[in-house]
């Protein structure tokens, strides 16, 4: 059969790429806006409202007193890791009072990444209960603040009670190649759990 020119043309189109869902949580005030927008090729959309007086009895901001604006619903971008892998972010409100709306964005998601703050770890917790109980894969990623104490990556393991297999990285948020460093590293390890789950069991 011969082929006409454009039919050759589309024989050669590369095919779409591969689209994944990426989950960027962690407690409040704890960078997650910053690393979406740090990384993300589109405008970022952003959900974000300024503190006020009102929420100040239910706004932990110790360790974040300079903090103005708060996600009250999600953050979203784009980055292309590969021309055959797109990543969409979807970051997640910190606040309890808005955790109602996690069960839709990690709807569908390939895996997560829990951002962390030394200065309160402890807000890190209920991320990470969060995708343990719903056998969401997740790497911790620690965001080095300026002027915050830092720690190796395995003591910060150690504190946070994970298992061996979950990924613990450095990062700066702010940081463009850092924080695609941590994307890269959440995508290998989904894909790797995934792998494992897909093998069949002993007998």
């Amino acid at each position: 059969m011969v082929f006409g020119r454009s039919e050759r043309r589309r024989k050669q189109e590369a095919p779409d790429p591969v689209t994944l869902k990426i989950l960027v949580a962690g407690g409040f005030g704890v960078g997650k806006t910053t690393l979406v927008g740090a990384v993300s090729e589109i405008k970022p959309l952003r959900t974000e409202e300024r503190l006020t007086e009102a929420g100040r009895p239910v706004d932990d901001l110790i360790g974040v007193e300079g903090k103005r604006t708060t996600t009250v619903a999600m953050d979203f971008g784009r980055i292309t890791l590969r021309d055959d892998l797109v990543l969409y972010l979807f970051g997640t409100p910190g606040q309890d009072r808005f955790w109602f709306l996690w069960d839709e964005l990690a709807r569908g998601a390939l895996g997560s990444v829990v951002l962390a703050d030394t200065r309160r770890l402890e807000d890190s917790f209920a991320a990470i209960d969060y995708f343990e109980r719903r056998g969401i894969p997740f790497m911790v990623a620690v965001n080095c603040f300026d002027g915050a104490d830092r720690y190796p990556a395995e003591t910060v393991r150690d504190a946070l009670d994970l298992d061996t297999e979950v990924p613990v990285m450095l990062c700066d948020a702010r940081e463009k190649d850092s924080a695609k460093d941590v994307l890269i590293a959440v995508v290998e390890h989904a894909m790797h759990v995934g792998a494992r789950r897909r093998e069949p069991a002993l007998p």
